[in-house]
């Protein structure tokens, strides 16, 4: 399927998503000032919404209206933006989406504590949806989310990694909360088993996909289209899969420096690293991947009824393949 890039296929959902950000900026008050104004500079600062997006597709191809899919969408957004925060600090980021970091603006110490009031109110929403399910899903993947964090610390500097060490931990650390958001709209609509494991199987697919492309555009993207500084995977000692796919590709020269620099996360010689990656097919080898995914997640939304919603499922995954950013 052919998607223009420039084709949007949440605008079936702009209304609702916008009924979201009102929950989102209710939820964020708070009698500390720097709570509200850390967690709204993340939140306000161009994301893609994707999680509680899928949520809301999930709801509409199922054909569940209520509110609480506001509510839930909103809590999804939160965990995610806890996790940014969190992420932000253990990576010593600068820079997020073209802007600087919240802990690069507001420090550290500020980041990881808005962080866990995130966490916190998340979890105080979840009850207001009024449903043990879902507070179990949304509490395994903020558990599984926080051990893939840890499996990739423990991975830093790892020229070792192979293509199945580093997909469980994408699909721990980024996967598993897209695949958790579709799974609670597939809840909240009542769908039997098999359509919340599809709407399960789409989530995670999209998020693996999602994270591939990521990885393959810290190599080949635009720094100032990504709003982050190219090597930035490397400069963290990041064996994501297109170094990986150029290490078992490479020659014995072109091995030897990849491993070098992703043991010391030296970006000295990243001009070098990225003609590597290219010059090798590594890139196509992780475009592949990514390819696989989003087929899979395809044929998972294949599984929900047919309309707007499920097509849009479909789109997401389609376009994601074209991404620049």
């Amino acid at each position: 399927m052919n998607i223009p890039p420039t084709a949007n296929p949440l605008t079936l959902i702009a209304d609702e998503m916008r009924e979201v950000d009102r929950v989102i900026g209710a939820r964020l008050d708070s009698g500390v000032p720097l709570v509200g104004q850390v967690a709204r500079y993340i939140i306000d600062a161009g994301g893609k919404r994707l999680r509680p997006a899928l949520l809301l597709l999930t709801c509409g191809a199922l054909g569940y209206c209520g509110p609480q899919r506001h509510n839930l969408a909103a809590i999804v957004e939160f965990i995610h933006t806890a996790t940014l925060l969190h992420d932000d600090v253990v990576d010593d980021s600068t820079m997020r989406r073209g802007n600087a970091t919240a802990n690069e603006a507001f420090g550290n110490p500020a980041s990881v504590l808005v962080g866990d009031f995130l966490y916190s109110r998340a979890f105080q929403m979840m009850v207001d949806a009024g449903s043990m399910r879902i507070m179990q899903v949304l509490a395994d993947a903020t558990n599984v989310i926080a051990e893939g964090e840890v499996q990739q610390l423990v991975n830093m500097h790892n020229a070792d990694l192979d293509e199945t060490g580093y997909l469980q931990v994408i699909r721990s650390k980024t996967a598993k909360l897209f695949e958790a958001s579709a799974r609670c709209g597939a809840i909240l609509a009542g769908a039997d088993n098999r359509l919340e494991d599809a709407c399960a199987e789409y989530g995670q697919a999209l998020g693996t996909a999602f994270q591939v492309i990521d990885d393959v555009l810290d190599y080949a993207g635009d720094a100032a289209v990504m709003g982050k500084s190219l090597g930035d995977d490397l400069r963290e000692g990041k064996a994501t899969l297109p170094l990986i796919a150029a290490m078992q590709r490479g020659s014995d020269a072109e091995r030897h420096l990849v491993r070098e620099a992703v043991e010391h996360g030296s970006v000295t010689h990243l001009e070098q690293v990225i003609e590597i990656v290219r010059r090798t097919g590594a890139l196509e080898v992780a475009r592949a991947a990514a390819a696989r995914e989003a087929q899979r997640a395809v044929q998972a939304a294949e599984q929900l009824p047919v309309g707007a919603h499920s097509s849009t499922l479909i789109q997401l995954a389609a376009q994601l393949l074209q991404r620049q950013a």
